[in-house]
C-alpha cells in the first residue's frame, strides 16, 4: 500500500473532468500535460523530436477501456480535463489519428501514435499501481528529460520523486485542521460547529465566501447537466459490450408515473440520477469526480434525494436549495479528506471499496447533516456506509466503466441513504469508529489480490463473456 497523498480540499475531491475514469483518464491526461508543460518551461520543447511513453500496471491492463491512451495524447497537446469538451476531444483525436502528429503543449509537432506506446501491465511501480513514464529525446536520440508520474485516484497525480511531505499536512492557515475522524469530532466539540460549518471555515482560509459558494453551486450544476445529457441519449454505450443506455427510458417512465415527485418513487429517481451520471461518464462525457469518476453518480444521486425528499427541502426557495447543496458537499468533502489522507480512493490500489465505498460514505455523511444530524451522527452515517462496502472488488468487464460500475453506483446511493437514516435513529454513540473502518478498508485493500483491483484479470471481468 502506497503512502502517496496530495493536498485535499473540497475542490480537490470534487473536480470537473471527462469520463470514463478519474485515475485512468483524467490523471494520465494531467500527467501528460504536466510533462509537456515542464518541457515548455525548461525550453527543451523546441528540441524535442520524440516522446517515449511507458505505461505500467493497471493503467496498461485496462487502458483501452478506460480511455487512458487517448487521454495521454490529449494531455501532450496541453488539454485540461476540466476545460476540454467532449466535442473538442473528438476533433483533436480525429486530427491526431489523421496526421499521426501531436502538437506538444499545443506548439511543437512530434510523431506520436498509440501504437508506439510501451505497455507493461505486469510491472507494478513500488509506490502505486498507476504509473506512466515520459521520456523526451531530440532528433539525434539524445535524452532531454524523463519523468514518471503516479495517478493516485480521483484525478490526483504525483511526480515520482517529488517531496510529498507537505501534501500530507493540513494547510497551516486552516483554523480547524483535522486529519482523522476523531480530530474532526474534537474540533466540532471545541467550536460548537457542525461538520459543514467547520469545513466552510477551513475553506475560507484560501478563498472568499463568494468564491466558495459559486464553486459549490457550479459543482452541482455540472452534476445536473450530466444527468440531463444522459437522459437525452439512447442506444448503447461505446466500447463493444453492447450495454444499453437506460436513463432516457427511465426518465420518460417516471415523467408518466411520478410527475409531481410525490415521494412514492424516490428510490427509482435516486437510481435514475446515479445511472444517468455514470452512463454519461461511460460515454466520455463531462462529470464531477466525487471522489472518482467510477463512483461519480453516488453523491449527486443522494444530493438529489436531499433536495427533494427531506424536511429541509420542503420549505422551498432558492436560498434553501443553495444551502442544502453547500452543506451537503462541504460535509461530504470533510469525510472524503479522511479517506484520501488515511487510505486511498483508487480502485487500482484498494479495489472498488475505495471508490464506491468512499463515495457512499461521503454521501451518507452529507445527507445525515441535511437531516439535522449532530457531528457524531454524521460520523456514524459515514462509518455505516463504508462498513458495508468493505472488501468490494474492482473487476469491470472488458476494462470498461460499465458493468458492474453503473448499477453499483445506484446501490451505493441506496446504502448511503439507509446509512444516514440509521445513524439519525441513534444518538451518535457506536461500537466501531469511522477511523477504524478507514484503517480496515486500507488494510483490506493491501491484502486484496491484484486481480480484483482494476486490472480486468479477475471476478466478473473473466467470468462473464464480453460478447
Amino acid at each position: 500500500m502506497s503512502n502517496v497523498h496530495a493536498p485535499v480540499g473540497v475542490f480537490d475531491l470534487f473536480t470537473v473532468g471527462i469520463g470514463p475514469s478519474s485515475s485512468h483518464t483524467v490523471g494520465p491526461m494531467k500527467a501528460a500535460a504536466a510533462f509537456a508543460g515542464a518541457l515548455e518551461q525548461s525550453g527543451a520543447i523546441e528540441h524535442t523530436a520524440t516522446v517515449r511513453i511507458e505505461i505500467f500496471g493497471s493503467l496498461a491492463a485496462t487502458g483501452p477501456g478506460h480511455g487512458t491512451f487517448t487521454a495521454v495524447l490529449l494531455g501532450l497537446t496541453g488539454a485540461r480535463s476540466d476545460e476540454i469538451t467532449p466535442e473538442e476531444v473528438t476533433s483533436r483525436l480525429d486530427e491526431i489519428s489523421r496526421t499521426g502528429t501531436v502538437r506538444l503543449a499545443g506548439r511543437q509537432p512530434i510523431s506520436c501514435r498509440v501504437e508506439d506506446f510501451v505497455l507493461k501491465p505486469l510491472t507494478v511501480h513500488p509506490r502505486h499501481p498507476n504509473a506512466l513514464t515520459f521520456t523526451a529525446s531530440d532528433s539525434r536520440g539524445h535524452e532531454l528529460s524523463t519523468q514518471t508520474y503516479l495517478s493516485i485516484g480521483g484525478g490526483f497525480i504525483v511526480r515520482d520523486g517529488a517531496d510529498t511531505a507537505a501534501a500530507t499536512t493540513p494547510v497551516p492557515s486552516a483554523p480547524h485542521p483535522f486529519r482523522t475522524g476523531a480530530e474532526l469530532l474534537a474540533r466540532c466539540d471545541d467550536t460548537g460547529l457542525s461538520v459543514s460549518e467547520l469545513m466552510r471555515a477551513n475553506e475560507r482560509a484560501s478563498r472568499t465566501e463568494a468564491e466558495l459558494r459559486d464553486g459549490l453551486r457550479h459543482i452541482w450544476e455540472v452534476m445536473e447537466s450530466s444527468v440531463h445529457s444522459a437522459i437525452g441519449r439512447t442506444g448503447v454505450l461505446p466500447g463493444g459490450l453492447g450495454v444499453r443506455r437506460r436513463a432516457a427510458a427511465w426518465a420518460a417512465r417516471l415523467a408518466d408515473e411520478d410527475p409531481h415527485h410525490d415521494g412514492e418513487h424516490w428510490q427509482q429517481r435516486v437510481n435514475l440520477v446515479a445511472l444517468a451520471v455514470n452512463e454519461e461518464n461511460a460515454s466520455g462525457g463531462r462529470v464531477v469526480t466525487a471522489p472518482t469518476n467510477g463512483a461519480a453518480g453516488i453523491v449527486p444521486a443522494v444530493l438529489y434525494y436531499a433536495l427533494h425528499y427531506t424536511p429541509a427541502a420542503r420549505t422551498g426557495g432558492t436560498g434553501i436549495r443553495d444551502s442544502i447543496v453547500e452543506r451537503f458537499l462541504l460535509t461530504a468533502a470533510a469525510i472524503g479528506t479522511l479517506y484520501k489522507n488515511n487510505a486511498s480512493i483508487s480502485g487500482a490500489e484498494v479495489g472498488c471499496q475505495g471508490e464506491v465505498g468512499s463515495a457512499s460514505s461521503m454521501a451518507a455523511a452529507g445527507l445525515a447533516e441535511i437531516l439535522g444530524g449532530t457531528p457524531r451522527q454524521v460520523e456514524n452515517a459515514a462509518e455505516i456506509a463504508m462498513e458495508h462496502n468493505l472488501g468490494l472488488t474492482c473487476d469491470p468487464i472488458g476494462g470498461l466503466v460499465q458493468v458492474p460500475c453503473i448499477e453499483r453506483n445506484a446501490i451505493g446511493a441506496s446504502k448511503a441513504i439507509n446509512a444516514a437514516r440509521m445513524a439519525l435513529w441513534g444518538d451518535g454513540e457506536h461500537r466501531v469508529s469511522l477511523d477504524q473502518v478507514i484503517a480496515t478498508m486500507r488494510d483490506t485493500g493491501a491484502d486484496m489480490s491484484h486481480k480484483y483491483k482494476e486490472t480486468a484479470l479477475g471476478g466478473l471481468a473473466v467470468n462473464v463473456v464480453e460478447c
